[in-house]
């Protein structure tokens, strides 16, 4: 899931390289990922939940709500009644363009 890994970094998670693959520190970017005994903090592509569960889709909508202050064109379309999926693509679509888009430096 390629596209998992694009919202990670947009979420601010820092990669890691493991051996042959990259794990993603989610501890401290999404409040469901708690601290415990027996807690995952670290995430390969294939095992971030952005594309299945709202407790990690709906804080990557706040933050796109939060970078283009307000609610970006490309995700208009979605509504209340939008699936997952709909709402993924949507996310997956405006991270693409706001990485394409030059930022002004301040």
């Amino acid at each position: 899931m390629n596209d998992n890994k694009l919202i990670a970094e947009f979420m601010g998670a820092k990669p890691f390289v493991l051996g042959g693959s990259t794990e993603y520190e989610m501890y401290g970017v999404l409040d469901c990922i708690e601290d415990g005994a027996n807690e995952k903090h670290y995430f390969i592509d294939d095992e971030m939940r952005f594309h299945e569960s709202w407790d990690w889709l709906k804080p990557v909508v706040d933050e796109i709500e939060q970078v283009n202050e307000g609610v970006p064109e490309q995700m208009l379309h979605v509504s209340l009644y939008s699936t997952i999926d709909e709402v993924y693509e949507a996310v997956v679509y405006f991270i693409q363009e706001y990485r394409l888009t030059p930022k002004e430096v301040v």
